[in-house]
């Protein structure tokens, strides 16, 4: 799913493939703090109303303060405890991050009514940033939180619900600023597509809440914050089909395309003789990968007002007959529309010609 390796990710940022994020990661403990049903992930849920008072009063109940502990410090490798934040979906599981909890010897959620209850991580994955905890206890006064089926409009009101520095039953409002971004993991070292941006203010221990619109449905789980007025979330769409999984397996398989690659921009169509700018050029094809023997790369470069351009690849045009204007289109729908064992129609551009190829999708493996 063009898993990029970290020593290529300068030049494909720097050519605008995707858009860096902070991770608002599990707060360090110490900052300032405040006092087995099948989940419904295809649901809107109904709300009492549009203001802020009641879209608070009618999902703050749902969202919880999770404590980690065991967990490793991505930076230093010594053990530490953290904090996040969670929200509930059923009457025995809550959502928060992979990055909250991953490696944690102990999870302990604290709902805004005070009560504390026990977790356990029932599944992750590192690629959704994604993570399920079972809970031994869900007050009665909470009605679980539900995944907006609606695809996010730009402009749309939102807010963004946690426990920021520790500060449970905190919300931030802003609006949808963007959609169908690609924000990549610092900690990982992969990339997260069709992540909703906003503006409402996301900060450290945010990381697992979620990001509500105004009727109270999930438009996304949030998940790292960038510059000033800058937040990410992960998208209901990859949510609700990545989570199911979780609960039922404790992981989820991702597709693979099997190569690296880069956004074809005015100097790289005019080097490759490409009318438009659009597609993505393929960079490196991996080794033993699904890509392999199908889709070429090449390693001649030109230099074009001084940067160095790759020539010769193959550029992918189509997938599954939809067109791809960027990589973030590439990585939206082979996460959302496609699944690993499956072959899908490509349409490149090869040598001059455009041309159709088939590629059976492998599975997304773990980052070494």
């Amino acid at each position: 799913m063009g898993d990029l390796p970290l020593s290529r990710r300068d030049f494909l940022i720097a050519a605008g493939a995707g858009v860096l994020g902070t991770y608002t990661g599990s707060t360090p403990q110490g900052k300032a703090t405040g006092s087995a049903t099948k989940t419904s992930t295809s649901a809107v849920a109904p709300r009492r109303g549009a203001d802020d008072p009641n879209r608070y009063d009618s999902t703050i109940d749902a969202v919880a303060l999770v404590r980690a502990f065991g967990v490793e410090n991505p930076v230093t490798g010594q053990e530490r405890r953290g904090q996040g934040s969670a929200f509930v979906i059923s009457d025995t599981s809550v959502v928060t991050n992979e990055h909250v909890v991953s490696g944690a010897e102990r999870v302990d959620i604290q709902y805004t009514t005070g009560e504390w209850t026990r977790a356990e991580i029932v599944g992750t994955d590192m690629f959704a940033d994604l993570a399920i905890l079972t809970v031994d206890h869900v007050p009665e006064s909470v009605t679980p939180l539900q995944f907006s089926l609606r695809t996010p409009q730009i402009g749309t009101e939102v807010s963004a619900i946690g426990s920021p520095f520790g500060l449970k039953g905190s919300m931030s409002k802003g609006i949808i600023s963007g959609v169908n971004r690609t924000a990549f993991n610092p900690v990982t070292g992969v990339s997260i597509p069709n992540a909703v941006q906003t503006d409402a203010a996301v900060n450290p221990g945010n990381s697992g809440g979620p990001l509500v619109n105004t009727e109270g449905s999930v438009v996304g789980v949030i998940s790292a914050g960038g510059a000033e007025n800058i937040g990410f979330a992960i998208s209901a769409a990859l949510s609700r089909r990545v989570i199911p999984s979780l609960i039922e397996n404790g992981q989820y398989h991702h597709p693979f395309l099997g190569v690296d690659y880069a956004p074809v921009g005015p100097l790289v169509a005019e080097a490759n003789d490409l009318t438009e700018p659009n597609g993505v050029i393929v960079v490196t094809v991996i080794d033993d990968g699904p890509a392999e023997g199908i889709l070429r790369a090449s390693d001649e470069t030109v230099e074009r007002r001084g940067v160095s351009i790759p020539v010769g690849s193959d550029i992918i045009l189509e997938v599954d007959g939809v067109p791809v204007r960027d990589r973030n289109e590439l990585l939206a729908h082979l996460s959302l529309e496609t699944s690993p064992g499956e072959t899908i129609p490509l349409t490149i551009y090869r040598n001059g010609i455009t041309q159709p190829v088939e590629l059976t999708l492998g599975t997304r493996p773990t980052p070494s």
